[in-house]
């Protein structure tokens, strides 16, 4: 068992009791989720924001005068300010709510498709991304005629920023990277990205799919256009998730979807739009959802970034060094700075196999290419096993984890 200092597993103990799926049992085992980077779990706080507003407050919000529409327009906007607040946006307005980070992506990509790129432009993206931060440039530079260009990595999973600062130039428009890559948990140098980029007047969009529940945001310091989160890796219901734009970038982007509550007038002539967040709000949204994302910010912001950070740096070293003590295993993603992912491979093991079988004792991790099948052609692998880890998990549950990994290759090999 592992010895790590007692304020640590205390810490790691406070926050699970807030977990009630945590409790339970799969395959007549105690779970052990290790699949956080594709959706964590959520406390209790959120599911109880969410049972709160259907209970209590279900209207449909903005447009109401009545009292249940005024209480739900009231807490959704409060939603908006918490996240506001966490990101440290300048204004409510330039937090724009949609299903996720691919809906965030996609409306700007839509939206320099439509206004900014012209043939000849470029827009840059890093060999790390998750597929959708790739496919929606493609269609927006098959649209406009511009060029998409890579960003490479090298074999740790870190990106070559020598050669990202030599393919910069006047045409590059917009460059587009992740935060931390969910293959591989590199973490990248997002502040420098930013700043090389705008040298040349190119725009930024960071998805932050995994950086928002690991590390802090500050968008105004990072001075970043665009910075895209999902709800549901942050604690926060499925199907939500936030754009944040700067007000300039926000103005000049034409609407993404038309419907009710993004206009300001419609006549059968023409229709002219809302101001910023409405614009890019079209129809009834998500309230519940978004109420449940602000609880989920809320937990996030009391729980302490920093404790998050703590626990799942300890998570992830703890769990580095146990597994390389399987004999055959290969990891991938060995950048210097990772956030709490472990991907890999155990030589003759196929990752599928290996996955089904620690399902069956009650581990849920990952298989698979990840959204990232240009990393995976890269490592020339069909995909990966990985271990994701939350605040929530145990050294306890590493320990239970690389014990059944190594029964697993016994089976199989």
């Amino acid at each position: 068992m592992h010895t790590q200092s007692i304020t640590i597993q205390e810490q790691i103990h406070r926050i699970r009791e807030q977990f009630p799926i945590l409790k339970q049992t799969v395959n007549g085992k105690p779970l052990v989720y290790f699949d956080n980077a594709a959706s964590s779990q959520k406390p209790q706080v959120v599911i109880d924001a969410i049972s709160k507003y259907y209970e209590t407050i279900n209207s449909n919000v903005h447009r109401g005068v009545h009292k249940l529409s005024q209480l739900a327009t009231d807490a959704f906007e409060a939603a908006r300010k918490t996240i506001q607040t966490h990101i440290n946006a300048r204004e409510s307005g330039e937090v724009i709510l949609t299903k996720g980070c691919t809906e965030s992506i996609n409306l700007v990509a839509h939206g320099f498709a439509w206004s900014i790129l012209r043939p000849g432009d470029e827009v840059l993206v890093s060999a790390l991304e998750h597929h959708s931060n790739i496919v929606p440039w493609q269609m927006a530079c098959e649209r406009s005629g511009a060029k998409l260009r890579v960003i490479p990595m090298d074999h740790r999973g870190v990106l070559d920023m020598v050669t990202f600062a030599a393919a910069l130039n006047a045409r590059t428009k917009l460059v587009a990277v992740n935060h931390i890559s969910n293959a591989l948990g590199t973490v990248n140098p997002i502040a420098e990205i930013i700043e090389k980029a705008h040298a040349v007047g190119a725009a930024v969009l960071i998805d932050g799919a995994q950086g928002a529940p690991h590390t802090s945001i500050d968008v105004q310091s990072l001075d970043v256009d665009f910075y895209t989160i999902s709800g549901h890796k942050a604690y926060g219901p499925t199907g939500v998730g936030i754009l944040y734009g700067k007000r300039e970038w926000l103005e000049k982007l034409p609407p993404y979807q038309g419907g009710g509550e993004m206009i300001a007038t419609v006549t059968f002539e023409k229709s002219t739009y809302a101001d910023i967040p409405h614009k890019f709000e079209a129809g009834t949204p998500n309230i519940a959802g978004m109420i449940g994302l602000g609880a989920a910010f809320t937990f996030i912001n009391e729980t302490g970034i920093a404790t998050i950070a703590a626990i799942e740096n300890a998570l992830l070293q703890y769990a580095t060094e146990k597994l390389q003590e399987v004999p055959g295993v290969k990891i991938y993603g060995t950048a210097p700075e990772k956030a709490s992912v472990l991907s890999f491979l155990v030589e003759g093991v196929h990752p599928y196999d290996l996955g089904t079988l620690l399902d069956q004792m009650g581990i849920a991790v990952r298989t698979g290419h990840h959204c990232t099948q240009p990393i995976m052609d890269f490592f020339d692998i069909p995909g990966t096993v990985r271990a994701s880890f939350a605040c929530y998990n145990t050294f306890e549950e590493i320990d239970t984890f690389v014990a059944a990994v190594k029964r697993a290759c016994a089976m199989l090999l």
